[in-house]
């Protein structure tokens, strides 16, 4: 849990950091973000293929590697001189992180009997949703009381850590038998090329108007065209980088969907609280971040809690209940306002992380039930790529309905704003007459009029459109809620689960 918490972490930590990383280095912000695109897209080629890596070098030696590599890339991209320099070594800080998650999780699900497994998924939850709930606060911190280098430094004790404690206790399971297994360069290829064009499109495409801009027209379909061959070849291919036969497994297609779903719903929130407070209520990086502290709480309380609860109730209420109490949290952020306090601010987190506790241990419990454990490491890999690339669905959506709608308001918001309007008119004339009483002149006072309309007019047009993309992500965690009646109840403990037939 230490390494995973670690990784995903760092994939939060460096967001409010960009504005400092682009002054320190000497680039503008849009050539900054390429510091998120490139760690994305080599984790999320490393994701579906660490079960291929642990059959061929052993889990325990892949897993060691991987946090040595995570470490190392750590900090050097905390002495990185350049811009170029740094987005090499997140790319190699990916390669070692994208291990990390699957195969933590695999190694959870296989030291649990089958009636504890929901204690050991909530052990790995706290480290994926509590991560990316503290980081942007720590991160802020960080930033602020040092430099933004030491959001990467900041991994060396913990990766040590790691690297210590599964060289004590991490061992590889019977049934792993490394060998000599021939390499699946064409799938490895076609993996490389189609995730990584995703995840360059959803990381990138809001900001380049998406499919307005030639380039992303080309790798949308370079990932469309590139998915569809590598899925075609991977089910067909006798040793395959990506075990797609899982998929087959029950219970599984429906929680990776599922899980999908709640990556989108945990990373566009934690996006769009922060935005909001920055944007429209003038709030530091960090004490925005601290504003996502209470939905941390509810999800370190709750997390053991549900854990122990999966054993003895049906999982498909439970996930039934996360999804209501995320829609209850989104919901309530709908109705946000420029005026509201700190504490009105935060406390709809409280719902989501409860929500989140509901959601992340039943449903991995489930969706896992069924895989017989010579297939987790393949299974668990899929699993945390689906979730990630939801994470990356839900910002790119939520961001761009962002957009949308604040040009629909502001568009509607002008209309009223004429010559000919009663309340223009009368507020135009209060604005001038107080602004030529403190010594304006005439035609300054009627510029700075229109100024101070326009700028309301933008604010009310960006509040209106935070409060529409919360009521949408709230309808949509209501319309999930009966999904979860796609998973089968979960086996009897003395019930035994049959690989070949799975």
């Amino acid at each position: 849990m230490l390494a995973t918490f670690m990784e995903v972490l760092d994939s939060t930590v460096v967001n409010v950091s960009l504005p400092h990383i682009a002054g320190s280095l000497a680039a503008d912000v849009d050539q900054s973000t390429w510091v998120l695109t490139s760690y994305l897209v080599s984790n999320a080629i490393v994701l579906p293929a660490t079960g291929w890596f642990s059959s061929v070098f052993g889990r325990k030696r892949y897993y060691m590697a991987s946090v040595v590599i995570f470490v190392v890339s750590s900090f050097l991209c905390g002495l990185a001189p350049s811009l170029m320099s740094l987005i090499v070594f997140r790319v190699l800080q990916g390669l070692g992180g994208g291990a990390l998650q699957p195969i933590s999780q695999a190694v959870l699900l296989e030291c649990y009997p089958r009636r504890q497994r929901g204690i050991g998924m909530a052990i790995f939850g706290i480290g994926v949703v509590f991560a990316p709930i503290i980081g942007p606060t720590l991160g802020g911190w960080l930033t602020d009381q040092y430099t933004w280098r030491w959001i990467f430094y900041i991994n060396i004790p913990i990766g040590i850590l790691a690297l210590v404690m599964s060289h004590i206790y991490v061992v590889d399971p019977p049934y792993l038998q490394r060998g000599v297994v021939k390499m699946d360069y064409i799938g490895l290829g076609l993996l490389a090329l189609s995730i990584g064009a995703l995840q360059i499109v959803l990381d990138t495409g809001q900001r380049h108007d998406w499919l307005q801009t030639d380039w992303i027209v080309q790798l949308t379909l370079v990932a469309i065209v590139g998915l569809i061959v590598l899925l075609i070849w991977e089910w067909y291919s006798e040793h395959p980088i990506i075990d797609l036969r899982v998929l087959k497994i029950p219970n599984f297609p429906s929680g990776v969907l599922l899980m999908f779903m709640v990556g989108v719903a945990l990373y566009s929130s934690s996006v769009l609280q922060p935005l909001f407070a920055q944007s429209l209520l003038g709030y530091t990086a960090m004490l925005s971040g601290l504003a996502l502290s209470p939905g941390g709480v509810g999800t370190l309380v709750f997390m053991p809690l549900v854990g122990s609860l999966v054993d003895k109730w049906n999982p498909r209420y439970l996930i039934m209940a996360g999804f209501l109490l995320a829609a209850i949290s989104l919901y309530k952020m709908s109705q946000y306002t420029l005026d509201i306090s700190f504490w009105q601010l935060a406390y709809p987190r409280i719902y989501l992380g409860v929500g989140l506790a509901f959601l992340f241990v039943p449903l991995a419990t489930a969706a896992f039930a069924f895989v017989p454990s010579e297939r987790t490491g393949a299974a668990t890999g899929i699993f945390n790529l689906l979730r990630n690339i939801g994470g990356s669905f839900g910002i790119a959506a939520a961001t761009t309905a962002l957009a949308n709608r604040a040009q629909f308001h502001q568009f509607r918001l002008v209309e009223n704003v004429t010559p000919f309007s009663p309340g223009y008119i009368s507020w135009h004339a209060s604005a001038v007459s107080t602004l030529t009483a403190s010594g304006q002149s005439q035609d300054a006072a009627n510029q700075t009029a229109l100024a101070l309309v326009y700028q309301t007019v933008q604010v009310q047009a960006n509040l209106m459109s935070f409060v529409d993309t919360f009521w949408m992500a709230a309808v949509l965690m209501l319309v999930l809620i009966p999904f979860a009646l796609l998973l089968k109840k979960l086996p009897r403990h003395d019930e035994p689960i049959d690989a070949d037939n799975a």
